[in-house]
């Protein structure tokens, strides 16, 4: 009897194997068209915010329960990922107003552990914040190894919204001197190195712009508007921002094409379907943690004789 079971139990691991290596594959494929790892020939006009791939809307509840399997398959590698206690993976979101970096958070990381996941917000800068440099509040909360970062938002906002606004950087109290009509290259070359830096010491790098149209973005504001539920969302000041929807484009477009990289990839994921965006983000997430090969500690003769001895004593006390 008991090596029937063990039988069974063996056949039973097997299949959730290759049911995990299935998933693992067909997230590759679903998340490699929207992965820049050479931003040279990269132009955002030649994404299209409302592409679903080869998904239709008639796919929708289809999506969700891909979206399921990948959050399943995604915990267990988290698991992997925090019992190994070697890599850390930084997952850094950047979009404009309401394209859906929250909610895409919220369900993708859903089945994650949460002692092994930590989200960080950044808004405004502080005024401690602007007393040092513009990396030094992002460092301070990278992701332990074992664990998975994610930053809603981050230090991409200095070649983003400060470069949009010249303003915030007037109030960043740089030295006259650093403020050359290089800047921008100079941080581009920043991010770049540092980026190149946590990938050597084992936190890999992977950056997600959820690239939402002008239409489904006032679509989305008017909503949060007629909604009461959803008042609190709202902030005249993100209606404002509109104003500057071309010059955001732009500087998105050069942030993209300076930034990704090999190592550090840029994924820009269509985000006026939210259905969709989710699967492509849960797809590179996972494909992510799947390249870096992980397995669970193995365990030394002695810990596994001394585990032997254990079970025998807790069988012989039943």
């Amino acid at each position: 009897m008991a090596r029937r079971v063990n039988a069974e139990s063996a056949a039973s691991i097997q299949h959730h194997h290759m049911k995990t290596k299935e998933v693992i594959a067909a997230a590759h494929r679903l998340s490699k068209p929207y992965r820049v790892r050479n931003g040279e020939k990269f132009r955002l006009k030649d994404v299209d915010p409302g592409d679903t791939g080869e998904l239709q809307s008639d796919d929708k509840q289809r999506a969700k329960e891909a979206l399921q399997t990948g959050v399943e398959a995604l915990a267990e590698l988290q698991d992997m990922l925090y019992g190994q206690d070697r890599w850390s993976l930084l997952l850094i979101f950047q979009a404009m107003d309401a394209a859906g970096k929250d909610g895409t958070i919220k369900h993708v990381m859903s089945g994650v552990n949460p002692q092994g996941c930590q989200v960080s917000s950044f808004k405004a800068p502080t005024s401690d914040d602007l007393d040092h440099d513009y990396l030094w509040r992002c460092q301070k909360v990278l992701p332990e190894r074992g664990r998975i970062g994610i930053f809603n938002r981050s230090y991409y906002e200095e070649t983003l919204v400060v470069r949009v606004h010249p303003e915030f950087l007037a109030g960043q109290k740089l030295p006259q001197q650093c403020v050359t009509k290089d800047i921008w290259d100079q941080r581009f070359q920043d991010i770049r190195g540092f980026e190149r830096y946590l990938t050597r010491n084992g936190t890999i790098v992977r950056k997600f712009f959820l690239h939402v149209s002008k239409e489904e973005q006032q679509k989305r504001f008017l909503e949060r508007i007629d909604l009461p539920e959803k008042n609190w969302k709202f902030s005249a000041n993100d209606a404002k921002e509109r104003e500057f929807w071309d010059d955001y484009m732009k500087a998105y477009e050069e942030t993209i094409r300076e930034t990704a990289t090999e190592d550090s990839p840029w994924y820009v994921v269509p985000a006026d379907n939210k259905w969709f965006t989710r699967v492509v983000v849960a797809a590179a997430v996972i494909d992510a943690l799947a390249s870096l090969n992980l397995q669970y500690p193995e365990i030394s003769a002695a810990k596994s004789k001394e585990l032997a001895a254990v079970k025998k004593a807790l069988l012989a006390k039943k």
